[in-house]
């Protein structure tokens, strides 16, 4: 069985980016593969393993993308304006750098590769699952979710030994309760948007991840999500800060 070591690194080493602020770094290991994760803020998230460096929803309020590392793979969740921006994507893209998002982000920005709920492509050597994210329960008006089913993506991303999802927003789905296989979770906890922290812990508890992210949260729901999360057997929680 693989096993996970997840440590929180405080030095910057080679992601020393002065201006961006950033003070810590997630350093997940499994088997022989290593993902270092940095979180610049909200649902804004930087990976990088075997040289590739791969940025999740960046978003210009979130930090100085002119000086974050450039990425090979972009991701996009959805089009709602907290996760897509076209300016901090053509910031921090690296000359061929792909991307990866949902029909309406494509639609928006004019390039880049669809991938629907349930569907996969392999994208500079990383597999890249979509996963459907969208609300069950909270309503922007009676029956309008705040994230309509089959619009939104989370992500499934295979590097090397290590399966890490990448929820977007969304509530504990079916399909998100289903997972299997999962080494690292980010999980968005704010209501009513995304999860309770019930519903967090109710996933974690059907998919046991085995190292957990809260993220697109606050320190409010944080400190609600935090025990409830660390009550699930054999699942690792992991608060990153800007």
């Amino acid at each position: 069985m693989k096993t996970l070591l997840v440590v929180l690194i405080l030095s910057c080493g080679s992601w020393a980016l002065g201006a961006a602020g950033l003070s810590e770094r997630s350093l997940i290991k499994a088997g022989a593969t290593e993902v270092a994760v940095r979180y610049i803020g909200h649902a804004s998230l930087i990976l990088e393993q075997g040289g590739k460096v791969i940025h999740v929803d960046p978003v210009g309020r979130e930090g100085d993308y002119a000086a974050l590392p450039k990425a090979d793979l972009i991701l996009v969740t959805h089009e709602h304006f907290d996760h897509f921006d076209p300016a901090a994507i053509a910031l921090v893209a690296k000359p061929g750098a792909e991307i990866v998002l949902s029909r309406a982000c494509r639609d928006k920005l004019g390039k880049g590769t669809v991938l629907r709920n349930g569907e996969k492509a392999t994208v500079q050597g990383v597999l890249v699952e979509a996963v459907p994210a969208y609300n069950i329960i909270s309503m922007r008006s009676p029956g309008v979710p705040f994230h309509p089913r089959g619009q939104g993506n989370g992500y499934i991303l295979t590097l090397g030994e290590a399966r890490v999802y990448i929820a977007g927003d969304s509530e504990a789905t079916p399909e998100m309760k289903a997972l299997t296989s999962i080494d690292a979770a980010f999980l968005p906890v704010m209501t009513p948007y995304t999860m309770s922290p019930e519903m967090a812990a109710q996933a974690v508890g059907a998919f046991r991840p085995r190292v957990v992210f809260p993220y697109h949260s606050s320190d409010e729901f944080l400190a609600l999500a935090v025990p409830l999360l660390e009550a699930v057997k054999g699942v690792e929680v992991r608060v990153l800060k800007k």
